[in-house]
């Protein structure tokens, strides 16, 4: 281990001195704690601390994080205590280290609230100090280097989970080259033979290519020396995911994408910028609607860069991204870039709190939302793109992809949302319910008679806004009970006030409560029955789709039972205490049902979605689960533009080979 600790004390150049004594006094301590102790690999574990310390090196960031990424694991797998951990490194050190076993240690019920709860504090850890996050990207992406030692099962689950959560964090962090390795090692254990495809042809065509890039860089350099610019240039490959992306997408083979190599061009100011683009944009033609100005709107991990993309010799497009040696920075390691050694900055200026995502999670602070919809709204809203859009006096609100009229009144101001009856973008009357375009100019119209409409829940796509609907709807419309993800409905008649208990023979005795948090508790009166909440009968286990119905039990809430649940004709007293209920994700859009059943297979789930995507499809609800045969039964349902556009999903899915059948199922509507 001694020649190991030497190397990584060689990378340590650019701290000073007693710094580096400090980080390599910490290795020492670490490999000391953690000997015999093996990994998957059988390889001693002190190498998976070490080398995560070197991808934070890499990442120019400060000690402390360094020496919390070398003993990240000490508390959980060592008899090391934080008291001895503070004394002989600081409170710093052991705050970071703290931060990151928290996150690692976290237990729950179920896998999936165990995700959603460990996703959860780790997201909220950032606004405490946001290197907690960086240790833990770091120690992901070792542990994705490493993940061929893992079952190949559990290899999916964990890419599964890089893609959808790490890799777009490492993004909106502006880590790009962290996100680009983590995208490409989850497609390599996803998708291994295409990503070798991928992999081989750049390989194969990479001089050619190559040397054409070359050609054009000669042509600009000559041009930019006329114009006394002094530049620099790189030969720019796009990572493997991103050819993947683009394939799917256009539907296109490799043969027919060509764009898979770009130039970067490197200059010292942002006026230099703009007058290389004029020059590059002279030397070739631009291809219309492929222009973007990250530099006078920087994306919201504060990237910023001119991207252009013009028609080379032989009609080949190149892809060209202008930017300053400082913006090169911080697009290469986003806000690591902040503690950028030589740059002596001290950590008092650092100021992550300026990032996009901090802010909206900083807004989720009051947002109630359950582990099981955490996931979700994760997703959708903080970890997908964003839009940015403007307001009449030239403010910019960035929103998710997706956001509507109403979600951007609400970011405005509570009032305005509740109070808004119409929305212009760009001067023109738009429907609320239509999605908002990047650079928009939008205007809420509003009205002392406006008021929120339970449809609007179907609509918007930000948390906050749909938090602040569903409490006016609780205080102001006496007939709706909204919790969880379903609306129950009040009946006209009142209900009886006999006072006897209901004979429920097991109609929900068995009952187990899926999810249940006190804080999100909805307190409802019907009759002479208060506090109210819902719940989903174990007995039939409602699913999104379902026909539904509840039934107001004494002391326990609504229970949501399907239908047609047998265990309903046991309930004595059931014709005079049901209540009408629905789903809240209803779609206004053309919604779709259907049964498969098909051969065993790991990669079943994720063919179906990209089926259904391929026509821009939305998966709201999907389940698989092995029959009695050994094969698989699955029931989706599928949001669409069209409803025609149901019979060409189908028949993608047909074309899988392991399905063996698909068949739709009626709707029905409570």
């Amino acid at each position: 281990m001694e020649h190991l600790i030497q190397e990584f004390a060689a990378k340590l150049k650019a701290y000073p001195p007693e710094e580096a004594e400090r980080i390599v006094s910490a290795a020492k301590w670490s490999e000391e704690q953690h000997r015999n102790q093996k990994r998957a690999s059988g390889e001693p574990y002190f190498i998976h601390p070490l080398q995560v310390a070197e991808i934070l090196i890499e990442m120019k960031i400060d000690s402390d994080s360094i020496i919390a990424a070398l003993l990240h694991d000490i508390i959980e797998d060592t008899n090391v205590t934080r008291n001895d951990l503070k004394q002989r490194f600081g409170k710093q050190v052991d705050s970071l280290v703290d931060g990151v076993t928290k996150i690692s240690i976290l237990r729950a019920k179920s896998k999936s609230v165990q995700e959603a709860q460990s996703i959860r504090k780790m997201l909220f850890a950032m606004v405490k100090d946001i290197r907690v996050i960086l240790i833990k990207l770091a120690d992901k992406l070792h542990n994705m280097r490493t993940l061929q030692y893992l079952p190949q099962e559990k290899r999916k689950v964990i890419a599964r989970e890089c893609l959808d959560i790490y890799a777009p964090l490492a993004m909106r962090l502006g880590i790009s080259w962290v996100k680009a390795e983590l995208e490409d090692l989850s497609l390599k254990h996803l998708h291994p033979e295409t990503y070798y495809q991928i992999k081989n042809y750049l390989i194969a065509r990479r001089s050619e290519r190559a040397e054409y890039l070359q050609k054009m860089e000669r042509i600009l350099y000559r041009e930019a020396s006329k114009d006394k610019i002094k530049i620099k240039q790189a030969t720019r490959a796009k990572h493997f995911y991103s050819i993947f992306i683009k394939m799917k997408k256009q539907d296109k083979s490799l043969d027919e994408i060509y764009d898979l190599l770009g130039i970067r061009v490197l200059c010292k100011t942002q006026t230099e910028c703009y007058t290389l683009l004029g020059l590059i944009h002279k030397l070739w033609i631009p291809i219309e609607g492929r222009f973007k100005d990250y530099i006078a709107m920087p994306k919201a991990n504060k990237y910023q860069s001119l991207h252009t993309t013009v028609m080379g010799e032989g009609g080949k497009p190149v892809e060209i991204q202008i930017r300053t040696y400082t913006m090169h920075r911080v697009a290469e390691y986003g806000i690591a870039s902040h503690w950028i050694y030589k740059n002596r900055i001290p950590r008092d200026r650092v100021r992550p709190k300026d990032l996009a995502i901090i802010t909206k999670l900083k807004s989720w602070d009051g947002v109630k939302i359950t582990s099981r919809d955490f996931m979700d709204e994760i997703k959708r809203e903080i970890l997908e793109d964003s839009i940015y859009l403007f307001t009449p006096n030239g403010d910019i609100i960035e929103l998710p992809k997706g956001s509507t009229a109403i979600d951007f009144a609400y970011h405005i101001h509570t009032e305005v949302g509740h109070h808004c009856i119409g929305a212009k973008a760009d001067g023109m009357i738009i429907p609320l319910n239509r999605e908002l375009k990047n650079t928009q100019v939008v205007e809420i119209l509003t009205s002392s008679k406006g008021q929120p409409h339970l449809n609007w829940l179907r609509i918007v796509k930000t948390a906050s806004a749909r938090s602040k609907i569903k409490q006016w709807l609780n205080k102001h419309d006496d007939n709706l009970i909204l919790d969880k993800n379903i609306i129950a409905k009040k009946k006209v008649e009142p209900v009886p006030e006999e006072r006897a208990e209901p004979q429920e023979d097991g109609g929900d005795s068995g009952e187990i409560v899926k999810k249940v948090l006190d804080s999100s508790r909805i307190i409802f009166k019907v009759g002479d029955e208060r506090n109210m909440m819902i719940r989903l009968a174990q007995c039939c286990n409602p699913s999104t789709g379902d026909d539904i119905i509840g039934y107001i039990s004494r002391g326990r809430g609504i229970i949501v039972h399907r239908r047609d649940c047998p265990n309903l004709a046991h309930i004595k007293d059931f014709e005079d205490r049901n209540v009408v209920v629905e789903w809240e994700t209803v779609s206004p859009k053309a919604t779709s049902r259907f049964k498969i059943t098909a051969h065993m297979t790991s990669d079943l789930f994720s063919e179906i979605e990209g089926a259904i995507r391929k026509y821009k499809g939305h998966l709201i609800e999907g389940k698989l689960e092995e029959n009695d045969q050994g094969n698989l039964t699955g029931f989706f349902t599928v949001e669409l533009e069209r409803q025609d556009d149901f019979q060409k999903v189908k028949k993608s899915i047909r074309t899988i080979p392991s399905v063996m059948n698909i068949q739709p199922i009626p709707l029905q509507t409570a």
